[in-house]
């Protein structure tokens, strides 16, 4: 409800100051749409993530919930300043390996857990933030992402008996869900970087909360994100073979060649929402339930996620040179 209510507020926000994403060569909308409706869901998982961790049983302490709030503040924090003046990469980076860091600095000293897993936790930290980022660049895409991971995260919780945890993630799960329902196709409003930025914080944290509880859920965790995590970094690496600057704009993630290559907003979701439920979803029960099958399955998902985003990319390549030639003629 806070998310829903805020998205709408939102948008009246966003045109009053001006926050339009206009269409252009590296967009895939063709109207002008507010963004920073993510502040929703950012407002909705400050209120009540450190409600159900303080009020329902598990093992974190207030020093967890406190950094896991500082850190989600942090990274709204910079999302919503770039969302009004953009800013270069290198501070708004700064800011979030902070975060990352205050977060990891805090599971690692409540779970008992060595501290040379800081500097890993902090990079995958601070890649999910912008992997999420990079991905929302369509209608509902991130959004329906968020409610999916999220909602698995804390299925997953819920089976070792983690109420706190499991709470959190469905809290996170309804943030997503009330602000999808203002970005599904046609979107009303977008995320912005203060959404998207928060939900890659978010799904990170809790994915590490359910690693320092039990390690083997890390792979059931990694193979629902699975969709975002082999686009994400394929593409990058494939920009970076070709000497290209990672993180300037482009349209070469696979979800954006399904636009340009004819596919509407919600059938390219489609594609995403299907290996969701027909492939990562069965994959991380199988993960869950056999321990010892948990990595071979997570490898497995990856590389058959890998294989897709090749032979798809390939395809939608041709489909929209094809349409391409059509339209010159």
């Amino acid at each position: 409800m806070i998310a829903a209510v805020a998205a709408r507020g939102a948008i009246a926000y966003a045109r009053r100051r001006g926050m339009l994403d206009q269409p252009g060569q590296r967009r895939s909308h063709t109207l002008p749409t507010p963004r920073g409706g993510g502040i929703g869901i950012v407002l909705a998982c400050l209120v009540a993530i450190p409600g159900a961790f303080l009020s329902l049983p598990g093992p974190w302490s207030g020093w967890t919930t406190g950094s896991l709030a500082l850190a989600l503040l942090l990274v709204a924090a910079i999302g919503w300043w770039d969302d009004h003046r953009p800013l270069r990469q290198w501070p708004r980076l700064g800011v979030q390996l902070l975060a990352t860091a205050c977060f990891s600095a805090a599971l690692l000293a409540d779970a008992g857990l060595a501290w040379a897993w800081l500097p890993l936790l902090v990079l995958a930290g601070g890649w999910s933030i912008n992997l999420h980022n990079f991905m929302d660049g369509i209608d509902a895409l991130l959004a329906q992402q968020g409610i999916f991971v999220a909602a698995g995260l804390g299925c997953l919780a819920a089976s070792v008996a983690q109420p706190a945890l499991a709470g959190g993630a469905f809290v996170v799960a309804a943030g997503c869900f009330g602000f999808w329902l203002y970005n599904r196709p046609p979107a009303r409003i977008f995320m912005g970087d203060v959404g998207s930025g928060s939900v890659g914080l978010l799904l990170f944290a809790f994915g590490a909360l359910l690693w320092g509880i039990e390690p083997a859920l890390l792979w059931p965790a990694l193979i629902l994100g699975s969709a975002f995590v082999a686009d994400a970094s394929l593409t990058l690496l494939n920009r970076f073979l070709r000497g290209r600057r990672w993180y300037a704009p482009h349209r070469e993630h696979l979800y954006q060649w399904l636009v340009r290559s004819g596919r509407t907003h919600a059938r390219a979701a489609a594609w995403y929402l299907g290996w969701n439920l027909l492939v990562a979803a069965p994959a991380a029960v199988v993960a869950s339930l056999l321990p010892a099958m948990a990595l071979p399955a997570c490898a497995a998902v990856y590389t058959a996620a890998g294989a897709t985003w090749i032979v798809a990319k390939r395809r939608c390549m041709r489909r929209a040179s094809l349409k391409d030639r059509y339209v010159a003629t």
